[in-house]
């Protein structure tokens, strides 16, 4: 049995807070240079070169890329042969969300009740915690920073089996549409289909990490997302919402088998802004 400090899981989580802050990952980068590079109006353009001069901005100062620093998400893999010494695991994210986004000097956008009072917990905490226990002696940690304004494009639909490859399309392409410039684009579109009403969702998140323009290993659901994302880019949305053919960046699908009697289909956008950090203890 590993053993891991409670110290230790603290500091790791402090550190992906700030760092998936100020530090947009390279495949985003490229794939937003890639579209900018074959981007047909000059307002779309614009937009897109401000969008990088911003990372720029924001890695050099080490300041948020946003002023929305998001709900702290976690995926975490905790290996079976691991033991947290010196405190509890939950105890080490929150204490390691409150120190990242109080000395990261990060906007704290959490509410403790979600109707009546939403008063501000003033250190963003609760995180979500998605935890997997996994063979081994390691901790492997995701931090996905979520905003609101992306977030609150998401949605949940209860398709059935003969709604079929079309219907997953109709949905997903409409609801972008929908949103307009509300989630910030050129967003990335996370998918989820199959699982049941709660983990489609979960899957559609968990999309968004991927290596943006990877394909899903199933070749059909890999020409899916193809086509999606062409129909996206039809749409004329562009960066910001002020047109232009960069929407979406990538359609990103994730599955998981399901009920015979039923077909959950999930989206969940991430905004250009697509902020994720990895470590492994």
């Amino acid at each position: 049995m590993r053993e891991v400090k409670f110290d230790t899981l603290v500091s790791t989580v402090r550190d992906l807070c700030m760092d998936a802050n100020y530090y947009i990952p390279d495949d985003v980068r490229q794939k937003i240079i890639e579209f900018r590079d074959k981007e047909e109006s000059e307002v779309a353009r614009n937009i897109l070169d401000i969008i990088l001069k911003n990372h720029e901005v924001s890695a050099n100062e080490k300041m948020p890329i946003c002023q929305d620093t998001g709900f702290a998400v976690f995926f975490i893999e905790m290996g079976e042969d691991v033991r947290i010494t010196g405190g509890g695991f939950e105890e080490a994210i929150y204490e390691g969300v409150r120190q990242g986004y109080r000395e990261g000097y990060l906007r704290k956008s959490i509410v403790d009740d979600p109707l009546f009072e939403r008063k501000n917990t003033k250190d963003n905490t609760p995180p979500i915690i998605h935890l997997r226990l996994v063979p081994g002696d390691k901790i492997k940690i995701v931090f996905a920073p979520k905003g609101g304004g992306s977030e609150n494009m998401s949605e949940v639909k209860m398709m059935v089996p003969a709604d079929g490859e079309e219907g997953v399309k109709r949905f997903v392409v409409d609801r972008v549409r929908r949103s307009g410039g509300n989630p910030c684009p050129p967003v990335i579109v996370g998918v989820g289909i199959g699982g049941t009403f709660e983990h489609v969702a979960y899957l559609a998140k968990k999309a968004l990490l991927r290596p943006v323009g990877s394909h899903h290993p199933d070749p059909r659901f890999a020409k899916l997302e193809d086509e999606i994302l062409e129909e996206i880019n039809k749409l004329g949305i562009g960066p910001m919402g002020l047109g232009g053919r960069t929407t979406a960046l990538a359609v990103h699908i994730e599955t998981h088998p399901c009920h015979i009697a039923s077909m959950p289909v999930a989206v969940n956008m991430q905004c250009h802004a697509a902020r994720h950090k990895e470590a492994i203890i």
